[in-house]
């Protein structure tokens, strides 16, 4: 993919910091005929979440095997790599900061799902990690829609960060001195949690949990059609999937210090807003 003029990388930049979704239109991921069979009630298995770690080579929430398993981790890897490009020519300026993280497949349809609140994204949230703490890094993701009969993927977007985070931050409790080392040692989670990982997980927590903030009037509902990309940090813009079938999602993660506008970050609002140093 060709770098893309030096004005509209600007404005990328500038819209993704400021919390806002950058939408591709003419931007699809074309699937091989190999992967059209994964498009199939019965790729999912018993998980909603389909995940590739390509660092490690590790494939996640399926059961797939022979030639379906191959086309799957084919697929995956090839998204990974067309979502590597897409950064690399529109936001060069992040450059070797950017960390890939997981790859997703999501075939399962995302409305009427029978799950915990905590783990029902059509109720509204930012992101945030219990296993794999962040430790103040953005979490930057890419989005395709490949559902093959023409349904939309359907969104709620909700505020900004700071209004969100004034609003909840009163409820927020401290991190427990000495949780994070022994979280980390029993292997609960993959590093050891910040202070800013812990205040994220609560406010992702009661996000979802508070019903009169799901209904508040400046919510807006956002549709994704087939054959279209966008991409958005997920850890600032409040966002719920309200339905849609067959996805797939790159995750990056961003030192904030690569950021053009550190003071939009979630790490620098709360570290404002509680006046201190959180990693």
């Amino acid at each position: 993919m060709r770098r893309m003029p030096a004005d509209i990388q600007q404005q990328a930049v500038t819209e993704l910091e400021g919390g806002n979704v950058l939408f591709f239109p003419g931007l699809g991921f074309t699937l091989r005929d190999t992967e059209q069979d994964l498009l199939s009630s019965a790729t999912p298995g018993s998980s909603k979440n389909i995940s590739w770690d390509g660092a490690r080579g590790r494939l996640r929430g399926s059961d797939l095997d022979g030639p379906l398993r191959e086309a799957l981790l084919a697929m995956m890897a090839r998204y990974a790599a067309s979502s590597r490009a897409l950064l690399r020519a529109l936001l060069p300026d992040y450059g070797p900061a950017l960390l890939p993280a997981r790859t997703s497949f999501r075939p399962v349809e995302a409305a009427g799902r029978s799950i915990s609140w905590r783990k029902d994204d059509t109720r509204l949230h930012v992101d945030s990690f219990p296993s794999s703490p962040v430790q103040g890094r953005r979490i930057l993701r890419v989005f395709s829609n490949i559902n093959p009969v023409g349904l939309a993927r359907s969104w709620r977007l909700g505020g900004s960060f700071e209004a969100v985070a004034q609003r909840f931050l009163p409820s927020l409790t401290r991190p427990v001195w000495g949780s994070a080392r022994l979280l980390h040692w029993c292997s609960i989670t993959r590093g050891e949690r910040t202070p800013y990982d812990h205040y994220m997980l609560q406010l992702h927590d009661r996000m979802k949990a508070d019903g009169a903030y799901q209904s508040a009037p400046d919510i807006i509902g956002c549709d994704f059609p087939p054959n279209t990309s966008w991409m958005v940090f997920t850890d600032q813009v409040p966002h719920a999937a309200r339905q849609g079938q067959y996805l797939l999602e790159q995750t990056f993660l961003l030192p904030v210090a690569a950021q053009r506008d550190r003071s939009r970050a979630p790490l620098s609002v709360l570290e404002g807003l509680l006046g201190r140093v959180l990693v």
